[in-house]
């Protein structure tokens, strides 16, 4: 299967630093991919540059289009929804329905309302008098009403409650997302996402740290509580990240065997938000 976005050797400048250095990786088409790192990372920049926002060096190729050359016809297949406040404040509902399906091809204007009349959202309701979650799901009803190949979401949810944010992920499992699209999605609420994650990449400065399907994070990734009188044992098997819990010493293994690490102690599988922390410590590249 052709990947819906290949990056070769990308890289990114803005005024001599470097924000994006030299990555390459691959996104196959039915995955819901986690870009997940520290603000001044590069997943901004990985992101604009395959919308065709910025230019950049490398290859890179989203749906098998150059976003450089091919912007108009790539954007027929692609949504993009980042911070929600750049929707204009006069705007009514019922005009952002007119526009999309005035200027793209593939939006269905009955679906965005039948999702519209599950929310509070009125057709002569202006963008300035909704909360900021009336906003998401404004936007999301404009989305999901678009049979787009590839959605990318970066930050969606910053600044929501907890139940807007739930919310907004549970409809796009729900109405959005089947075997034929993909879903790319930055965020800092890691712990949040990782149950709806078919993919992870880590990004620090610029680079790639891990890429790896949850079901390789599950088998690679063990975290172990260890018993007191282990610690020195369980150390010299080389932990990527080791930290204190209620006095005992907990550590994090990559690639030992779940069995082996039983001896030390209590073994589970670490949660992303923990594999995330230790990753950006620089103890694990």
């Amino acid at each position: 299967m052709s990947a819906v976005i290949s990056a070769r050797n990308l890289s990114k400048r803005y005024n001599g630093t470097i924000a994006v250095n030299g990555i390459s990786f691959d996104i196959p088409a039915g995955r819901i991919v986690g870009l997940i790192g520290p603000n001044g990372s590069g997943k901004t920049t990985t992101l604009k540059a395959a919308l065709g926002l910025i230019p950049y060096e490398g290859e890179l190729k989203v749906l098998g289009r150059d976003p450089r050359t091919e912007r108009d016809a790539l954007m027929q297949d692609v949504c993009f929804i980042a911070d929600v406040a750049v929707l204009p404040r006069w705007l009514k509902v019922k005009d952002a329905l007119d526009f999309v399906e005035g200027v793209h091809p593939r939006f269905d204007r009955k679906r965005a309302e039948s999702y519209l009349a599950k929310t509070k959202l009125q057709p002569n309701q202006r963008v300035k008098q909704m909360s900021k979650g009336m906003i998401v799901q404004l936007h999301l009803a404009l989305v999901m009403a678009i049979d787009a190949r590839l959605l990318v979401l970066d930050e969606p949810t910053l600044g929501l409650d907890i139940l807007y944010r739930k919310q907004f992920y549970q409809n796009l499992l729900e109405d959005y997302f089947d075997e034929q699209k993909t879903i790319v999605v930055t965020t800092h609420q890691v712990e949040e996402i990782e149950h709806i994650l078919t993919d992870l990449m880590f990004i620090r400065e610029g680079r790639i740290v891990l890429s790896a399907s949850m079901d390789e994070v599950g088998e690679r990734f063990h975290e172990v509580m260890v018993a007191a009188d282990r610690t020195e044992a369980a150390r010299a098997l080389g932990p990527i990240d080791e930290r204190q819990v209620f006095g005992k010493a907990v550590m994090l293994f990559d690639g030992q065997p779940r069995q082996k690490l039983a001896e030390f102690g209590e073994v589970r599988n670490p949660g992303v938000a923990d594999l995330f922390v230790a990753t950006m410590k620089g103890t694990y590249a």
